[in-house]
């Protein structure tokens, strides 16, 4: 806006001074002219030149980058969402919901030295298992800890027969013979000590926390984003008092 503005100010002052010469000659000229009956010429002043009014330097560039810049990380948080929420759809949505994934919290030390309490196993449903794979399965049917869930590895069986199953710390295969139909699923992550951070984000603190955080956070979004208007309507204030 500033270099504009120059550039329109010294076009009306060139003309400004080109329209004062012009008129100075004119008066020689009629005087020149008029020897018989000499008359007193009142000097011709010159026409002001104009003013001027320079922009003052404003941040209008740095306000710009900002709002650029303000814009990409809105964008990038939104892709950095609409990415978690597709890898939770398809790898950590529970299978109550549809999805692959379940989630086995150990208990006890048949898989020592391993899986030790607490240690929280992501598995996911696969259509073949093979021996060597740690899974999960419900206890079959018709026995009195029908349904509870077991975490031990493969060593043995088949698909069509039955897995035969025995945990790391254990000299012995388990009793049940699971098949497909009962296996929650195999072994992806292991995440040691999980119960401690499950207990904590239970507790009303952290709670507390999470919605103290979600807050804070909110208030500095809205801070920046009245600071940005404020600059801008700053800026817009400054070039039209220049104008």
């Amino acid at each position: 806006m500033r270099s504009s503005g120059l550039g329109s100010g010294a076009r009306i002052f060139g003309l400004s001074v080109a329209l004062g010469a012009t008129l100075a000659l004119l008066h020689e000229a009629r005087a020149a002219g008029e020897s018989e009956a000499p008359t007193q010429s009142l000097p011709v002043a010159p026409l002001p030149a104009p003013v001027v009014v320079a922009a003052p330097a404003t941040d209008a560039a740095p306000s710009s980058r900002r709002v650029t810049l303000t814009r990409v990380t809105n964008a990038a948080g939104l892709l950095l969402v609409l990415a978690s929420i597709v890898f939770w759809a398809l790898v950590l949505r529970p299978q109550s919901l549809g999805g692959p994934a379940g989630y086995v919290l150990v208990s006890g030390k048949s898989m020592l030295p391993r899986y030790h309490t607490g240690d929280l196993v992501l598995v996911e449903k696969r259509a073949h298992y093979h021996v060597g794979e740690v899974i999960a399965y419900r206890v079959p049917k018709g026995d009195p800890m029908a349904g509870s869930q077991v975490i031990h590895r493969i060593v043995g069986g088949d698909a069509e027969h039955g897995f035969v199953v025995q945990g790391d710390n254990r000299t012995a295969p388990d009793v049940w013979r699971p098949k497909p139909a009962d296996i929650v699923g195999a072994k992806v992550m292991r995440f040691p000590n999980a119960v401690v951070v499950l207990q904590f984000l239970r507790s009303p603190l952290s709670l507390a926390l999470m919605a103290a955080a979600f807050v804070f956070v909110r208030m500095l979004l809205r801070t920046g984003e009245g600071a940005d208007e404020k600059r801008r309507d700053d800026s817009d204030d400054w070039l039209a008092d220049a104008a």
